[in-house]
């Protein structure tokens, strides 16, 4: 990634002392960071501390430095402008177009992506007024990640805490990643459900039925959305990842609540896109206690029962007509076909709109961080994705994606 310009704006809350870890990974990196608080955000961390750590001037006032005009020069020359934590006030002063202070003047200024991290309290971000003021700037093309949920100041806890410092950077770097040959947010509007993971059919307390899956690739797809400007839903089956910043995760266990959770998710998408590997069948009994061995050396036979098709369900039951339905399908060539011959098959059988086919075997698609894939689509086409990060095959999924409904 080349050396950027950012803009790093901190606003007053709390949170601030956590930008400061944020602002170290942006230098570390290799970029040029200037460093623009509010004058509540220097109550909380003071101006040495930002000067020291970015090797730049700081300042919160448009009288500074006025032979600069910096309140235009700064918004005008950075690549990038990152806000953490993104105060309810910045929120509502960045949506209606205010400007009081060097912060505020930069936003209006800037023609580069803009990213804002949320921290507040879970009130004041549930607040008709702060939605409101979110979509508004989602709406302009502005990514608005979702606080994360955690504990907040004192003793609550709720949805309202700062993301991770490195889940904004990441999410930064895509839209670094992208601001040359892209639209940064061109999902911004977008509300796209991703499932994620393997689920687990439980035969007693300690043994269960699942698969491989770690859920990489459900959580790459995620975090591509959320740095494209879409509102996420991740439905997390049994992963051990931390939650992206910017994303709304629901946790599962089962096939049937992974499909109650999509369901529920999938009623106000624009997109679902199914990458978790639900498992095909549950025992028809669980059994309260730990399965014993038997004294004779028999093994006890397990009845199993076949569990809902959530892909063809959500195919054949769209919530919208405009929905779209993308699958993934993890083959194996046999005697009967090959890879592409069973997602072709499968494709047509789901009813889905694209299809991702992933061949997996030894070192292939599980529990790995690159991928190859081929992706189907009901209209013939056929797209290629060579051999590397899951974030990249996720990107190429979400530019079919966009483009179909532009």
């Amino acid at each position: 990634m080349a050396t950027a310009r950012i803009v790093l704006g901190v606003g007053g809350g709390i949170a601030a002392y956590k930008v400061a870890d944020l602002l170290r990974k942006f230098t570390e990196a290799g970029h040029r960071v200037r460093v623009v608080p509010t004058a509540s955000a220097l109550r909380f961390v003071g101006e040495p501390t930002w000067a020291a750590l970015s090797g730049q001037p700081v300042s919160t006032e448009v009288w500074d430095q006025v032979d600069e005009v910096p309140h235009v020069r700064i918004g005008q020359h950075a690549d990038l402008v990152v806000v953490a934590p993104a105060t309810a006030d910045l929120l509502a002063k960045a949506a209606h177009g205010l400007a009081d202070d060097l912060l505020t003047n930069t936003l209006l200024t800037a023609r580069c992506p803009v990213l804002y991290a949320p921290a507040m309290h879970t009130e004041m971000w549930e607040h008709p007024a702060t939605q409101a003021n979110v979509a508004t700037l989602r709406s302009r093309g502005a990514i608005v990640l979702e606080p994360a949920v955690g504990r907040l100041t004192g003793a609550d806890s709720g949805k309202g805490r700062l993301p991770d410092p490195a889940e904004i950077a990441a999410a930064a770097y895509r839209l670094l990643e992208r601001a040359d040959d892209r639209p940064a947010a061109d999902l911004a509007g977008r509300h796209v459900v991703v499932s994620a993971g393997g689920t687990r059919e439980y035969l007693d307390p300690v043994r269960f039925l699942g698969n491989r899956s770690s859920g990489r690739q459900g959580y790459a797809l995620a975090v591509t959305a959320a740095a494209r400007g879409a509102k996420v839903t991740l439905v997390a089956a049994n992963t051990a990842l931390p939650d992206p910043a910017g994303v709304d995760v629901v946790r599962v266990v089962s096939t049937e609540q992974l499909r109650d959770a999509v369901l529920a998710a999938a009623a106000a998408a624009d997109a679902v896109v199914m990458a978790a590997a639900p498992a095909d069948f549950r025992p028809a009994t669980y059994i309260g206690s730990k399965i014993k061995k038997r004294e004779d050396g028999s093994a006890p036979t397990i009845e199993l029962v076949q569990n809902p098709d959530i892909l063809a369900e959500l195919s054949t039951h769209r919530a919208r007509p405009e929905q779209l339905v993308v699958g993934f399908a993890a083959e194996t060539g046999d005697a009967d076909g090959s890879v592409l011959d069973h997602a072709r098959a499968k494709l047509a059988r789901k009813g889905c709109d694209l299809l991702v086919v992933n061949e997996v075997g030894a070192g292939k698609a599980f529990e790995v961080a690159d991928n190859a894939a081929v992706i189907l689509s009901s209209d013939g086409a056929v797209t290629e994705v060579p051999f590397g990060p899951k974030e990249r095959l996720a990107d190429v999924v979400w530019d079919l994606i966009a483009a179909r409904l532009s």
